[in-house]
């Protein structure tokens, strides 16, 4: 039985032990040494694997599936078993997440964080036993709760399940994302204005069109990101240490593979080489690169909000975005576009962070790569990050954009982008000559046209249809 004593401070402890020697341990926490250790060493960021309500989930849902497994295979006694499931249960269910204080970023590839697990789930199934904390003969952490596993197998497999659940919540917000610029798109349908390629004036084309295919963009990345996520319910629970799926029964990894996917709902498939999953973190810098891609591209978005709204007076002017906030501290009445930029943050952080987790997959050596757990914070930052961000342009930006149309409509007849209707009916020469006039005099191109005797007027309102050249019929 565990001795039970006072620290300096008066607090209620329990005497652990390790390899490495004895600890007290607080009496009413359901961690122990191992987790202990590890909170002291690793005093990272702050943020612990208890923030991540997935992370957690999934480490009891993968030693619930363990229990049954190896109750199955005679490895567990049915009453350890049944308290190991009661207990990881409740992980599941989120009623321990505090009991979860190991740094995100850690040293051991996750071994703090699996230890994490093991004792959290150990001393629950205790006091379910009716035992007390600690008392490890009757349930340990390892040889009981950790049976038929490593970290090596538990750890990437429980980010892997997380990371899917975190990716599903971005893709509902990415589509309704995408939705609200559709949405918006079929308002401003007919609404036309001048296009422009490198911030030049190019040719015509509509406000709805611009608008949809910001929604087409996001579209696209959806659907990869939907794809890539299918890559992440690849498991190689079973392999244990390096592949090899030393200590597990032949017969384990069917068997827990399969209750895995019964509890949590994804359907999870075995990796065909457990040595080389165990190895190999590519699924994760294939993510990462996919984050990246939907965050640039968000921000190139944010970035044509931006121009399209600014002024009011001295830039294009030509929408308006909801007034969220007074924009400055010295300058009355001003408003700036602080949701794009915010979102234009968060992409500039996902790229970072996509750097940090080519660097650890690169770094990975021989069976193992060590390099998982910064893996896991920074994906898991930019996936938060991210549905934020899809979150608060949809409610505080798009949903609320309204076109300028006096100052469209203004643009759009002073503008000589129409005379690129005019060149197949005149040559793209003397088409030229004309837009050069218009500009240097200062007029309509219309007016040059018509005065140039080239075309009659019927003629000139037919090259020039606006819904023709920007074709929107």
């Amino acid at each position: 039985m565990e001795q039970q004593m006072q620290n300096d401070s008066g607090q209620n402890t329990r005497t652990e032990s390790d390899s490495l020697g004895v600890r007290e341990v607080p009496q009413d926490a359901y961690w122990g040494i191992s987790t202990l250790r590890a909170a002291e060493n690793f005093p990272m960021t702050g943020r612990s694997v208890g923030t991540l309500r997935s992370m957690v989930w999934a480490l009891g849902t993968i030693k619930h599936a363990a229990a049954t497994a190896n109750e199955e295979l005679d490895l567990l006694p049915a009453s350890v078993a049944q308290a190991i499931r009661a207990a990881a249960g409740e992980v599941m269910e989120g009623l321990h997440d505090d009991q979860f204080v190991v740094d995100l970023i850690q040293g051991g590839a996750g071994t703090s964080t699996n230890m994490n697990a093991n004792e959290v789930i150990a001393n629950r199934a205790l006091e379910i036993l009716g035992r007390t904390k600690g008392d490890y003969a009757v349930l340990h952490p390892i040889d009981h709760v950790n049976r038929s596993q490593s970290t090596n197998d538990v750890y990437p497999t429980a980010a892997k399940m997380a990371l899917a659940v975190e990716i599903q919540g971005l893709l509902a917000e990415h589509r309704l994302l995408s939705e609200a610029f559709d949405r918006k798109a079929g308002e401003f349908q007919g609404i036309y204005k001048v296009g422009r390629t490198q911030l030049q004036d190019a040719v015509p084309m509509t406000l709805g069109q611009e608008f949809r295919a910001f929604g087409a963009t996001l579209r696209e990345d959806h659907a990869r990101l939907g794809e890539f996520r299918e890559y992440l319910l690849e498991t190689n629970l079973g392999a244990t240490a390096i592949g090899t799926g030393i200590t597990a029964s032949p017969d384990y990894r069917q068997l827990v593979v399969s209750e895995l996917c019964r509890i949590s709902g994804l359907p999870l498939v075995s990796a065909e080489n457990l040595m080389e999953a165990t190895s190999d973190a590519g699924v994760f810098i294939l993510i990462s690169g996919m984050l990246k891609r939907a965050a640039v591209k968000l921000s190139k978005i944010c970035n044509d909000l931006r121009l399209l709204s600014s002024g009011p007076q001295g830039g294009f002017g030509e929408i308006s975005l909801p007034a969220v906030q007074a924009g400055s501290s010295i300058m009355p009445g001003k408003v700036n576009p602080v949701i794009p930029e915010v979102v234009n943050q968060v992409a500039f952080r996902v790229v970072g962070a996509d750097a940090a987790v080519t660097m650890a997959v690169e770094a990975g050596q021989l069976q193992l790569n060590a390099f998982e757990p910064i893996m896991v914070h920074e994906l898991f930052e930019c996936v938060g990050l991210l549905t934020s961000a899809c979150l608060q342009l949809r409610l505080r930006c798009v949903e609320g954009i309204e076109p300028n149309r006096p100052a469209l409509a203004a643009r759009m007849h002073e503008s000589v982008s129409i005379v690129t209707g005019l060149a197949p009916h005149l040559g793209y020469g003397k088409a030229a000559e004309l837009a050069q006039a218009a500009l240097l005099e200062h007029r309509s191109i219309l007016d040059v046209a018509l005065e140039s005797g080239l075309l009659s007027r019927e003629e000139l309102d037919r090259a020039v249809d606006l819904a023709l050249l920007a074709n929107d019929r």
